[in-house]
């Protein structure tokens, strides 16, 4: 977590990087990071991670077919994603898909673009918590190189603007 944020100085511009999930408020989170950029002059780099289970070897072909099947999922997320953040703030998204551990795949992205400086996700107000990123991200927040902002799922788009 060496890398050094770079996101004001000349030729460089602030992005936030946005998880897309399949959670029901993923959409918070995009609407949030698209006025950010917006209100700032950055832009948004979107996230998805498919996460990976151990898989039988002797059932290779299935495990690209599923491998084939979350990517087109992935890209199918984020298209949708990426034209809602087009339709706020009329900018259009950097995408990125990941396969692994979330919190691992979220920290690498962050380490390998130093324009990164804010993480922005939304949290669940269901009675089942957070939500799984935000739950396993608390966890080691207070070691991470740049701020995370995380938007409470139930804020209207009214709510939304009148913070960002």
């Amino acid at each position: 977590m060496g890398t050094k944020r770079r996101s004001f100085e000349t030729g460089h511009k602030p992005k936030c990087l946005v998880v897309v999930d399949d959670t029901a408020e993923w959409d918070r989170a995009v609407y949030y990071a698209a006025r950010w950029a917006v209100r700032i002059g950055g832009g948004v780099v979107m996230l998805r991670v498919i996460e990976t289970e151990d898989r039988n070897q002797q059932w290779l072909g299935v495990a690209d077919i599923m491998r084939a099947e979350a990517h087109e999922g992935a890209n199918a997320a984020l298209d949708r994603a990426a034209g809602r953040a087009n339709g706020i703030a009329a900018i259009t998204p950097e995408r990125v898909i990941r396969e692994g551990d979330p919190t691992e795949q979220i920290l690498d992205v962050i380490d390998k673009d130093a324009d990164i400086s804010v993480l922005v996700l939304a949290a669940s107000v269901g009675p089942e918590g957070p939500g799984p990123i935000i739950t396993t991200i608390a966890k080691t927040v207070g070691s991470f190189p740049i701020p995370v902002a995380v938007v409470p799922g139930n804020l209207s788009d009214d709510d939304i603007d009148a913070l960002s």
